[in-house]
C-alpha cells in the first residue's frame, strides 16, 4: 500500500508539473533574487510556488488510501495544509508587490503558532497520543506530560523555520526533506512493529495512516525534484518550504520520534543554527562568523559549487539515518 501510494503520487506529481510551470509563468510568478546571492542572479523570474506540485497530490492520493478513524490523519493534512497556504500568502504578496518581503515577521508568526498550539493540545488530549516520546535510538519512551504541549509548539515552530532557511539552493530543502520523510517512515514502522503486540489496533492504524502520508510525500517530492534540481525550473517557495517543515513536525511529533529530527534532520538545525549565530555574534561584535548564513550561502561564497553543496547535505543526511536505523536495530 505504501508503495503503491508513493508511486501513484509521483506519478500525477510527474504529470502536473509541467502545465504548472507553464501556467506560473504565463502569470509571470516569478521568483524575486536577493540582490546580495550573486550567484543566484541567472535565477530571477524562475518560478516558484512549486510546493503546489507535492501538496495537492500527497492530500489526495493519502485521502485514497486511509483506512479507519481519520482524525489523526486528517488533523495532519489540514495543518499541510495550512502551512503551505501561508508560506502561498507570502510568496504571492512578494510577487504581486514585487519585493523580497511578503507576510510581515509577526503575521507568518502568529499563524505557525496558532496551528502548532491545536496540535500540542490535540496531542495532549487525545487518548492514543498522550505525551510519550521516543528516545533515539531505543525502542524507549518518556512521558513529558503537561509539558508535551510546550515543547510540541517548540518542535513545529523550529523545523518549520529550519526547513524554509534551508530552501536557498536548487533541489536543497526538497532533497533533504525526501530522505527525511523516508527515514522517518522507516523507523517510525519499525518501532509499531516492536511494540505491535501491546498496542491498540486503533493506534496501530492511524500510525500506518501517517506512514502513508510520509510515503506519498515522498512519491511527490521525487517528482518535484526532477524539475527542481539544477537548473530548477521551478522553487517550492514559502509555500513549499514552511508545508514541508510543518508535516515533518507534526508528523514526528504525532508518532513520537519527534528527537529524531535533531538527528536525522541535522542539515535542518544546521540552517538555523547558522543563521542564529550569525545574528547573534554580528550584533555583538559587528563582525560575521560565516560569509554569509545560513551555512549552504557560507560554503557557495567560499567556491563550492552549488551541486556539490545539495550533494553533500543529503549524503550526510542519509547516512545520519542509516546510522540511527542500525543502533534502533541493534538494541
Amino acid at each position: 500500500m505504501n508503495l503503491l501510494a508513493f508511486l501513484i503520487t509521483f506519478t500525477v506529481s510527474i504529470i502536473i508539473a509541467p502545465f504548472l510551470i507553464k501556467f506560473a509563468k504565463k502569470l509571470k510568478f516569478g521568483q524575486n533574487i536577493l540582490n546580495y546571492v550573486a550567484e543566484h542572479a541567472s535565477k530571477q523570474g524562475t518560478p516558484t510556488m512549486g510546493g503546489i506540485i507535492f501538496i495537492i497530490p500527497t492530500i489526495i492520493v493519502s485521502l485514497f488510501f486511509f483506512k479507519s478513524n481519520l482524525t489523526i490523519p486528517i488533523l495532519t493534512l489540514v495543518i499541510f495544509l495550512g502551512y503551505g497556504v501561508i508560506g502561498f500568502l507570502d510568496d504571492f504578496i512578494k510577487i504581486k508587490f514585487k519585493r523580497n518581503l511578503g507576510l510581515l515577521p509577526y503575521q507568518k508568526i502568529i499563524f505557525q503558532v496558532v496551528l502548532a498550539v491545536i496540535v500540542a493540545v490535540f496531542i495532549y488530549k487525545n487518548n492514543l497520543l498522550g505525551s510519550e516520546i521516543y528516545l533515539p535510538f531505543t525502542p524507549n519512551k518518556i512521558n513529558l506530560g503537561v509539558f508535551i504541549i510546550p515543547f510540541v509548539v517548540f518542535v513545529i515552530l523550529a523545523t518549520t523555520n529550519s526547513v524554509n532557511l534551508t530552501d536557498g539552493l536548487d533541489g536543497l530543502a526538497g532533497g533533504v526533506s525526501l530522505v527525511f520523510f523516508v527515514a522517518i517512515a522507516i523507523i517510525s514502522q519499525f518501532l509499531l512493529s516492536f511494540y505491535s503486540p501491546s498496542l491498540q489496533g486503533e493506534y496501530i492504524t492511524q500510525m500506518q495512516n501517517l506512514n502513508i502520508i510520509l510515503w506519498s510525500l515522498s512519491g511527490a517530492l521525487l517528482a518535484f525534484l526532477v524539475f527542481n534540481f539544477y537548473p530548477a525550473k521551478i522553487f517550492m517557495g514559502d509555500t513549499g518550504s514552511l508545508a514541508l517543515g510543518g508535516v515533518a513536525s507534526v508528523i514526528c511529533c504525532l508518532n513520537g520520534t519527534s528527537l529524531y529530527i535533531v538527528i536525522i534532520g541535522f542539515m535542518f538545525v544546521l540552517s538555523a543554527v547558522s543563521v542564529i549565530l550569525q545574528v547573534l555574534y554580528y550584533k555583538r561584535t559587528k563582525k560575521r562568523i560565516f560569509l554569509m548564513a545560513p551555512f549552504h550561502h557560507h560554503l557557495q561564497h567560499k567556491g563550492m559549487y552549488e551541486t556539490k553543496i545539495v550533494f553533500i547535505y543529503i549524503v550526510i543526511t542519509l547516512l545520519l539515518f542509516i546510522t540511527s536505523y542500525l543502533l534502533l536495530r541493534g538494541l
